[in-house]
């Protein structure tokens, strides 16, 4: 009976189908797994899949899904998601250069002063960039503030609006949920984005010591720049954000419940970022007390 309506009525949707045969949708797709693979009916899938992303290099699964149902493969878009990642074909996506760092601006450069610098704990070094996040009619943009000790990233914000106040918003949440310590440096690139007065007074405010990145030098801020290829890679790349809430939701989600929280790198003995700062804290508790109050307060 499964297998029947597998293959009967490719025109007709599964649930329908399945009202039509008097059964349950959830036994049906429970059955799908005691079901032999059609290696043909996937080979022809991938065939379809593969023709639509050489034709529309820009469509992400969730288009490609639309155009094969109106070519009458009824397909799951979680399908869809897995054969293009199989296929590697989340990466022909055509893509959109949008320069976010004007250094030819009227405001001081501050010298490079993380040349060297050994970290030993959290808040001695936090890292600022900026990046573009393509929407369907628009682009918007994402400022992060990373602690570099545990690259978790401490403050985020998302705006229409590639200006000062949108760095200024990333660096409120950092100072929010962050214990400043004696000696705490900010590092970013030369962009007038962190050269304008409201930003440096910010950090002047705090006593946190400006450093900016050598121009023309990404490896200056090599940290700051891994975080964003990895936002790209593993989150903006593999959705399409139709308006700015959606992107403001997912990117927050991938942010605060997956990356810094479950994330694992290796540079951190294979640990996420909140489990790599806790431990520290736990192990250096008669030190930092009062941080480790606060910011587990934060993590939780």
């Amino acid at each position: 009976m499964f297998s029947v309506i597998k293959h009967e009525s490719p025109q007709l949707s599964d649930q329908r189908k399945c009202e039509i045969a008097g059964i349950a949708r959830s036994s049906y797709y429970r059955s799908l797994k005691s079901l032999p693979v059609d290696n043909q009916d996937e080979i022809k899938l991938r065939d379809q899949i593969q023709g639509i992303c050489l034709l529309m290099p820009r469509y992400g699964y969730r288009r490609v899904t639309a155009e094969l149902r109106r070519r009458s493969y009824f397909v799951n878009h979680k399908c869809v998601l897995r054969l293009m990642r199989e296929d590697n074909l989340l990466c022909l996506r055509k893509k959109h250069w949008i320069r976010t760092t004007d250094s030819t601006h009227g405001y001081r450069i501050y010298p490079n002063l993380v040349q060297g610098i050994t970290l030993t704990h959290p808040n001695q070094l936090w890292v600022a960039d900026i990046t573009y996040v393509r929407l369907i009619r628009e682009f918007v943009y994402v400022a992060i503030v990373l602690d570099a000790f545990s690259r978790r990233v401490i403050g985020w914000a998302l705006s229409r609006h590639l200006d000062a106040q949108l760095s200024i918003s990333a660096l409120n949440m950092a100072l929010g949920t962050r214990t400043i310590m004696p000696g705490l440096i900010h590092h970013s690139d030369q962009g007038v984005q962190y050269a304008a007065n409201e930003y440096i007074n910010l950090l002047n405010t705090h006593s946190i010591a400006v450093s900016m990145s050598r121009r023309g030098n990404p490896y200056d801020n090599a940290m700051a720049e891994s975080f964003m290829k990895t936002l790209k890679y593993e989150e903006v790349h593999l959705n399409e954000y139709e308006t700015f809430n959606q992107a403001y939701e997912n990117i927050g989600r991938f942010i605060n419940d997956l990356y810094n929280l479950k994330r694992l790198h290796s540079s951190l003995e294979y640990k996420p970022p909140i489990e790599f700062e806790n431990d520290f804290y736990n192990s250096h508790i008669d030190n930092y007390r009062f941080t480790l109050t606060r910011e587990y307060t934060v993590s939780t």
